[in-house]
């Protein structure tokens, strides 16, 4: 394994351990709440990041996959003050956790390889042409990106930092 796969395998197992901070005094039922009308909450941005999950894997054993951005937590959704659209706290927890493994044990077996192998979805090649671009990307700066949404609505809730 290279020193740049295990670097952002020390960084996506450091999002692990920060999504579990932050979320593991957020009570089940205020999961989904919007202080601020479109303001992202936990249950979508976990369930978003969820989405990517599967990409990911499907990425690094070289398989093709549809396009996360029309998934129903995928890039064109929106978050919503409703806990009937979300899976329960549990659950979005569970998948996160399991996927961070797959992923991770995924990445340490054929992370050289698969960084190689061309992108195949369109709308990524032209600014991302191989999955050594793209992987990186929605390890560490996308799910950072969204971890820091969490991160913010607990400020706005005054749940403090973590």
């Amino acid at each position: 394994m290279s020193t740049v796969i295990d670097g952002i395998l020390k960084g996506w197992d450091e999002n692990l351990e920060y999504a579990r901070q932050l979320i593991k005094d957020v009570p089940a039922a205020r999961m989904t709440h919007q202080p601020q009308a479109g303001m992202t909450h936990p249950a979508w941005v976990l369930a978003h990041l969820g989405a990517y999950h599967p990409v990911m894997l499907a990425m690094i054993h070289g398989e093709r996959f549809a396009d996360p951005k029309d998934h129903r937590y995928g890039f064109n959704s929106t978050a919503v003050d409703d806990p009937q659209a979300y899976p329960a706290k549990e659950e979005l927890l569970a998948s996160f956790e399991k996927y961070h493994g797959l992923i991770g044990q995924a990445l340490r077996e054929d992370g050289d390889a698969a960084m190689e192998l061309p992108t195949t979805l369109a709308r990524w090649k032209e600014k991302m042409p191989r999955n050594g671009h793209v992987l990186p990307d929605l390890m560490l700066v996308h799910e950072s990106i969204h971890l820091g949404q969490i991160s913010a609505w607990r400020r706005v809730l005054g749940l403090g930092r973590v």
